[in-house]
């Protein structure tokens, strides 16, 4: 054999193991992608994970057992209540139903558990579910939830626009009996402002859609009087 054609086979030997190298490369590098994509993927979908759950927050002295609601009596049949600040519908409920839900928790018969939810703050310039919600937590801390929540109702802000200035929100702690001093620190210092976002995320576990919601020992009922009196009279 020539000199001239052993070249050539040695040349053509060279460029075949040069081919072949280039292919394991190109794998491994398909490889080591797969798998960054893979890990990136993990860590988008933990990310998402992450923003969907609560984060960290305050519960007010008082609150239930799973931080996300506070009650009012010790009847043995408990009435759940879900209802947004900003919801004008829940003003309603208050101003319809809420003489009947006083007068069972006045007799004795419900524990009634207020869920202060935010699930409009969409309808606000100024995430004012969230920022009523935090300062009910405030006036739960001072022993004023009702009396709170009830004046929130009376002097509910229209949505699309605007909510109660933080001042405001104050001055209507003073109004209903809070020390405006303590309750004031409590209000500016954010000290439950994580707190509606678990509330609300609680409530979507529970089934929660809208507001008002009211339950009676577990079981959605109409948002009425009837209903929910019918409900506790067979609850009880």
């Amino acid at each position: 054999m020539s000199r001239r054609v052993e070249q050539k086979k040695a040349a053509r030997v060279v460029r075949e193991q040069l081919a072949r190298e280039r292919r394991r490369q190109r794998a491994l590098w398909t490889s080591v992608a797969a798998v960054v994509a893979l890990v990136l993927a993990g860590m988008i979908g933990w990310a998402v994970y992450q923003t969907q759950r609560g984060g960290e927050y305050t519960a007010p002295p008082g609150a239930v057992a799973d931080d996300s609601g506070i009650p009012i009596g010790d009847g043995p049949v408990t009435v759940d209540l879900y209802a947004d600040f900003l919801c004008p519908a829940c003003r309603q409920f208050e101003q319809q139903v809420g003489p009947t839900l006083d007068q069972l928790v006045e007799d004795g018969r419900i524990t009634l558990v207020y869920h202060p939810v935010a699930i409009l703050d969409r309808l606000s310039d100024d995430a004012y579910s969230t920022r009523a919600s935090a300062a009910a937590g405030c006036a739960a801390a001072g022993g004023k939830f009702e009396e709170y929540a009830a004046a929130l109702y009376e002097q509910q802000p229209a949505e699309g626009g605007p909510g109660l200035s933080e001042e405001r929100l104050i001055a209507i702690g003073g109004e209903v009996g809070l020390d405006t001093g303590s309750f004031g620190r409590c209000v500016r210092d954010d000290t439950y402002a994580g707190w509606p976002a678990h509330v609300t995320e609680q409530a979507g576990r529970a089934g929660v859609s809208g507001t008002p919601t009211v339950l009676v020992d577990g079981a959605t009922v109409a948002s009425s009087a009837q209903a929910i009196t019918a409900a506790v009279d067979a609850a009880g």
